[in-house]
């Protein structure tokens, strides 16, 4: 049986070589058009495009940035800066951006978990029961972890969770949440002196006192719906962060009655994960330039040498 299994599989090898003859006398660089058809637009050769770059050419990168100022709320344009690429259009590293956001969170935890140890339990501390006679389970005192009521083993303890984070790395971080903002149209850049626009009728009604307390927030919260609606910045599309150098009355309490629709914070407020969170970043041109100037420790040189450190750009207005 052995011997017509090795007959039978010698006869379709000798089949499968004399089919495929006909390919096998074409000569190799030949082959693919002897045996494939194709049509008269495939056979057209292409030159590949010439993506080289000669050394004597002359490499000039980007070294600047516009940024559109707004006002606010009309987001009319009202003049045009340039930036340098090392502050808005560093390219997206998501390993340092998790370094960030992590050291942040660790940073926020309290620490403040708390547990009795076996020690720390009210109580006696002599044996329950004696080892032997008694019928019951051999234990310990009532302070045993194994009883109802004991000590934990090995429980928590209030203590630092903090981590330690290069300053560098952690500047390049906040650089690198803007630029990724900046390069997805989701950073707009406002005028100084960022508030939110309340009629005047309703001002003067909330100042006389007619208002009571829920009438007012529910018509700012009316109010400002409408407004993000409008300007396509609520709830519907990624809410909105808004980043002021102070405190600003109206925009944070429109904010706070309408969260839903977006938040409003003070700088000193702002971690990189809050630049990160929401649809997009609406902040003023002064908190933006302390931002950046905060955070640029990884652009300075330990030693100064006049001439060698680059000047860059950093709002330099062009227009308006």
């Amino acid at each position: 049986m052995a011997g017509w299994g090795m007959k039978s599989l010698g006869e379709a090898m000798r089949a499968l070589s004399l089919a495929a003859q006909p390919c096998r006398t074409v000569p190799v660089r030949k082959a693919a058009a002897a045996c494939t058809r194709r049509s008269m637009a495939t056979a057209v050769e292409t030159k590949p495009a010439d993506i080289t770059r000669s050394v004597s050419d002359v490499w000039n990168p980007i070294t600047t940035v516009p940024v559109t100022v707004h006002s606010f709320p009309s987001l009319e344009p009202r003049s045009l800066e340039v930036w340098s690429t090392k502050h808005l259009y560093l390219p997206l590293r998501r390993d340092i951006l998790h370094l960030a956001v992590i050291y942040e969170g660790d940073k926020t935890r309290q620490g403040t978990a708390s547990s009795l140890t076996r020690y720390e339990v009210h109580g006696s501390h002599h044996k329950v029961y004696r080892q032997k006679g008694s019928g019951r389970a051999r234990v310990g005192t009532k302070q045993s972890p194994l009883r109802r009521g004991g000590g934990k083993s090995f429980g928590p303890k209030p203590r630092d969770f903090s981590t330690n984070l290069n300053r560098k790395v952690y500047d390049l971080a906040w650089r690198t949440a803007l630029s990724y903002r900046y390069r997805r149209g989701e950073l707009i850049v406002t005028e100084d002196g960022l508030e939110l626009p309340l009629p005047e009728d309703f001002l003067q009604l909330a100042d006389a006192g007619v208002l009571d307390r829920e009438l007012e927030d529910g018509f700012v919260s009316k109010y400002v719906s409408g407004l993000m609606e409008e300007l396509q910045w609520g709830k519907a599309h990624g809410r909105t962060t808004f980043i002021t150098g102070d405190r600003r009355p109206n925009l944070f309490t429109g904010m706070d009655v309408a969260g839903e629709n977006g938040r409003a914070l003070e700088l000193e407020d702002v971690d990189v994960k809050d630049l990160l969170e929401t649809g997009r970043i609406v902040i003023e041109r002064s908190a933006l330039r302390e931002m950046i100037k905060k955070h640029s420790s990884d652009l300075v040189a330990r030693v100064y040498i006049p001439g060698t450190v680059p000047k860059r750009p950093m709002g330099q207005r062009l227009v308006g």
